[in-house]
């Protein structure tokens, strides 16, 4: 055995137990339900005492941003480290401690692109919880052509003045902060006259409302600027340059996205769910043949994107790439829960008792196919950035 091996496995072994010495028992194992999700920020409420020391005990650890430098609350894990410690985690049944558009988007945004100064202002409240951001990009104009954005952003000399409206901006309502693209210059072509720009959502003339879906909640808001005043070193990165960076984190999302759609369901596997349904449905050879594929199809899917990543570490990044892994992961997503209510009958669409949830959550999925770039999209970039197809 190398001593790299060696070392892994020692990793293993230690942060195996800490997880098991550290995560209150009542939250292991438990379904990763929308109340099981810890999101942080100045308005967030734990649901009790056990979720709120979880998050203090690795936030001590570094261990909401693994792989993040030490030096803005992360614990400078290796890749092969992280991703011990996340398959621990799911040996152990043990729930994230902190979720956030921070951690999954804007973090990695700002470690490339972000000064020191602003790495230094907003990464560690991010890895504490302490500030939940949002996310500023389509516009009633602008959703697949999001280069069209239109919302603006002048030069006041001391500060930018932003007006203009965002809309599907996820957790507006509950945000804290809010990363956005708006238009530095009216005469460039539309990709080169973007910026990239940090706001604070308490910041006179932000409004936000929500947006209720066919399922009967929505996590989507619209959101309105009107003569915001904001701080110019708030700006990241180069003036103008801001599709650079729009670029980079939609990378991020759509893995984020399709990553989250390719895992379990609420915690169990799809031979789980099935299994615990009234009847014997898995007795059926078609249903049991569908759901051994859809778990045969998500193991291979998590092989894949461990693969990319593995890639991304190594410098050469996943660029294009990340099309394929969002719209394979929101298309098996809406697969296995096509099967599940198919199984669950007329039940299926119950919206309270033993089944109430599956309806709204396979709703629910109609949209992963739409966020972060509509599955056509996606189609359309494969074709002609990974797999180099002409035009016709």
């Amino acid at each position: 055995m190398s001593d790299a091996t060696e070392g892994l496995a020692a990793f293993r072994a230690e942060i195996a137990a800490w997880i098991s010495d550290n995560c209150p028992a009542s939250l292991l194992g438990r379904p990763m339900d929308e109340s099981a999700i810890v999101w942080g920020g100045r308005k967030w409420t734990f649901a009790d005492d056990n979720q709120r020391l979880w998050l203090d005990r690795a936030v001590a650890r570094g261990l909401t941003a693994p792989r993040w430098p030490t030096e803005y609350g992360g614990a400078g894990l290796s890749r092969a480290q992280e991703k011990i410690y996340r398959e621990e985690m799911a040996r152990l049944g043990a729930p994230p401690p902190l979720e956030s558009f921070g951690l999954w988007m804007l973090g990695p945004a700002l470690l490339e692109f972000g000064n020191p100064a602003q790495k230094a202002a907003h990464l560690p409240l991010i890895t504490r919880g302490e500030i939940r951001w949002c996310q500023g990009y389509s516009e009633p104009g602008a959703g697949s052509d999001l280069a069209n954005v239109q919302t603006r952003a002048e030069d006041m000399g001391d500060h930018w003045l932003v007006n203009g409206q965002k809309i599907w901006t996820s957790y507006a309502d509950k945000a804290d902060w809010i990363f956005a693209l708006v238009r530095t210059d009216r005469d460039a072509p539309k990709h080169k006259g973007i910026s990239f720009l940090l706001m604070d959502m308490e910041t006179p003339g932000i409004t936000t409302r929500p947006i209720r879906l066919i399922s009967g909640k929505s996590p989507f808001c619209e959101t309105f600027f009107d003569n915001v005043k904001v701080p110019k070193e708030n700006l990241v990165g180069e003036l103008n340059r801001g599709w650079d960076i729009a670029k980079y984190l939609l990378t991020h999302e759509r893995e984020m996205i399709g990553g989250g759609a390719s895992g379990l369901l609420g915690g169990r596997s799809i031979g789980q769910i099935l299994a615990a349904q009234d009847g014997d449905v898995l007795a059926d050879p078609v249903l049991r043949a569908e759901a051994m594929q859809a778990e045969v199809d998500a193991l291979a899917f998590n092989l894949t994107m461990g693969r990319y990543k593995d890639q991304a570490e190594a410098g050469r990044g996943v660029g294009n790439a990340s099309a394929m892994l969002k719209y394979y992961g929101t298309e098996l997503n809406k697969r296995r829960y096509e099967l599940l209510m198919a199984t669950a009958g007329s039940d299926g669409l119950e919206w309270d008792g033993p089944h109430g949830g599956l309806a709204p959550e396979w709703l629910r999925t109609k949209a992963n196919s739409i966020e972060g770039g509509t599955s056509e999209v996606m189609l359309d970039i494969i074709a002609k950035r990974v797999l180099e197809m002409p035009n016709t």
